[in-house]
């Protein structure tokens, strides 16, 4: 057994790739940490000032600003990422600027559309989510942040590429020390909901601006000064172009639609006080997803490096270890968080105490999509964008239409069920189909 475990700690440790992927890792994940931790702070501060129904409130105005940008987002992170390690391995960096410049162009389009479309349907969307049309000012004012990301997932994707995780990482942790000073200020000068909002719009700019401009200078490395010149008559057919975008697009928006705008269907149906215990038992959550979040970001290119370059024994190596890894940090927080959960949700106050069902309904979802995070990206970087899409559509369909059922009868625990039972039916079938891919194309 020593033996065993001597064996596979000395393989584990001469893996280079692996250990590419935990050092980039590294610096995202010490950034996201501190910036989870600093969150957690805001986020109490912030639900203590506000009382839970304006903390809802508050959640339904950064998350519509959120859902409207993304909305019409076409991920071109993960267009840049997939082309830019396809054209490298083939040695055509023109062609990997055109792709680049097409992306930001694309990108750019999309976001000044998202926001006159913000600035049209914002005193639909409060009277709507905050039942008072009072606050259409705010969505207002908070959807700024989508001209702030005006290019940032090209930029994303570039960094990705560049493996420029440590530049990311001071950004990530510096617009949350200044967003956590905005919010502590507020709550020890009596400031209200105004003050919390442009804490983090400025905590949404910075995080925009800054990759935009990290990027550039990656781009000037990877691709020389003048990759901007390149012409677009070097983009792949438009067809497979439009083919990779329209199908990510549908995608986030599917994935927009199912989970990452849970608080809006619940204030939909009930109200922004159920809102308010929902945002409080998703707060924990990001204790699970935190760390293994940059996984994705790190694993996605050497995924798309391995396949272009048919190391397949590299790629199983990766997968498998990978999984491994977030499947004991997984295991540790869900624990921690069944044990200690009670006492943590009072951090809040005594009042949002009735998150804690929710909680122990999201872990287990938000679990399964944990341990196997890179089930999405495996398909992406074996140029199979189609099946995840498939899958998500027919789950997610299925999720919305008994959320209307669900939610009015169950409340907002019915949802946190509904959500982790996509996931897990979701992720396994788009993990399995990824899997199954590999010995297909050896």
């Amino acid at each position: 057994m020593i033996e065993w475990a001597r064996a596979t700690w000395n393989a584990w440790k001469g893996d280079r790739l692996l250990g590419l992927v935990i050092r980039n890792t590294g610096y995202l994940f010490s950034s996201s940490t501190l910036g989870t931790g600093l969150s957690m702070v805001q986020s109490i501060f912030a639900a203590r000032l506000l009382g839970v129904f304006d903390f809802g409130v508050l959640d339904n105005i950064t998350q519509f600003s959120s859902t409207v940008n993304r909305l019409f987002s076409f991920r071109m992170g993960e267009l840049v990422v997939r082309y830019i390690s396809q054209y490298q391995a083939e040695g055509r960096p023109d062609r990997a600027a055109a792709v680049v410049k097409m992306a930001a162009m694309v990108e750019a389009v999309t976001s000044l559309l998202a926001f006159a479309i913000l600035v049209i349907v914002a005193p639909w969307a409060a009277l709507i989510f905050t039942k008072d049309a009072r606050w259409t000012p705010l969505f207002i004012f908070y959807g700024v942040t989508i001209l702030g990301n005006i290019m940032t997932e090209t930029s994303t994707g570039v960094l990705q590429v560049a493996r420029e995780f440590r530049s990311q990482a001071a950004v990530n942790l510096g617009q949350a020390f200044l967003t956590a000073a905005i919010i502590l200020t507020a709550y020890f000068t009596g400031g209200g909901i105004a003050a919390v909002v442009a804490a983090y719009l400025l905590g949404k700019m910075i995080l925009g601006i800054g990759p935009m401009v990290l990027a550039w200078r990656s781009l000037e490395k990877l691709l020389g000064v003048e990759w901007y010149k390149a012409s677009l008559r070097l983009l792949p057919p438009w067809r497979e172009l439009a083919h990779f975008a329209v199908t990510t697009n549908l995608s986030a928006t599917l994935t927009l639609l199912v989970r990452d705008s849970e608080r809006l269907w619940v204030s939909f149906f009930l109200s922004p006080l159920e809102a308010g215990y929902y945002k409080v038992a998703m707060a924990f959550i990001t204790l699970l997803t935190t760390p293994i979040t940059p996984f994705i970001a790190t694993t996605y290119p050497e995924l798309s490096r391995s396949i272009t370059e048919k190391h397949w024994p590299q790629l199983r190596r990766l997968l498998s270890r990978v999984t491994i890894i977030a499947g004991g940090w997984t295991g540790a927080v869900a624990l921690g968080l069944l044990v200690f959960g009670p006492w943590l949700i009072q951090l809040y106050g005594p009042e949002f105490l009735p998150a804690f069902p929710a909680l122990l309904l999201l872990l287990l979802g938000y679990g399964t999509a944990n341990v196997l995070f890179w089930n999405r990206s495996l398909l992406l970087a074996f140029n199979r964008p189609g099946f995840p899409f498939r899958v998500m559509l027919w789950c997610g369909l299925i999720k919305v239409l008994l959320g209307f059922w669900v939610i009015p009868t169950f409340g907002f625990t019915g949802e946190a069920a509904l959500l982790s039972a996509y996931f897990v039916v979701s992720v396994g079938l788009i993990a399995l189909r990824g899997i199954r891919l590999i010995p297909a194309q050896e």
